[in-house]
């Protein structure tokens, strides 16, 4: 391949940044994808043609026009994704299988921090689930303790009012009935 046509190299530390969710997984584009790995996004999509059979559904999928129009807003090749009859997207799996039928040693290289970059979102992912559980568990305890401290106040309320004031006493002269 002509260097000149080779598409940009990604570091290692920028291929979180290219991963999103899209059909509730975690996903990679096809033109991303082939800038890890050094090749142009033609020859990805074409290698991945000529082993279909390593290519489930659960590893890679084509995204509709709706999807490839949401992504496009923050997606830096944007242009290539308004044009482009088909965009596929890669689940880690099918990222990983990718690196297998290019054989580049680029691409054998990358696979290890794409797979990194999958492995620390889904543990990132563990992590804000937990810390989601615990607030609704906090968010539920205050509740209670509202509900009840609310209670309290309602039966110490009359308690801490001032005390009516006394009877007057009349002034003059009282007859006592018998």
């Amino acid at each position: 391949m002509n260097p000149k046509q080779q598409s940009p190299a990604v570091p290692g530390e920028h291929i979180p940044l290219l991963i999103r969710s899209l059909r509730n997984q975690r996903v990679i584009l096809d033109a991303d994808l082939a800038g890890i790995y050094g090749v142009e996004t033609r020859a990805l999509n074409q290698a991945m043609k000529r082993n279909h059979d390593r290519f489930p559904e659960d590893f890679i999928f084509d995204l509709t026009r709706e999807e490839i129009l949401r992504i496009s807003q923050t997606v830096t090749s944007l242009r290539r994704l308004k044009f482009s009859k088909q965009v596929r997207a890669f689940t880690e799996h099918g990222a990983l299988m990718a690196a297998m039928v290019l054989s580049s040693p680029r691409a054998v290289a990358m696979s290890v921090y794409v797979i990194r970059a999958f492995i620390k979102m889904r543990e990132e992912h563990a992590a804000n689930a937990a810390v989601f559980k615990r607030l609704a568990e906090i968010d539920r305890t205050l509740l209670t303790h509202d509900v009840a401290l609310r209670d309290i106040y309602q039966k110490l309320r009359p308690l801490l009012a001032p005390p009516p004031d006394p009877p007057r006493k009349e002034i003059g002269f009282h007859t006592v009935k018998k």
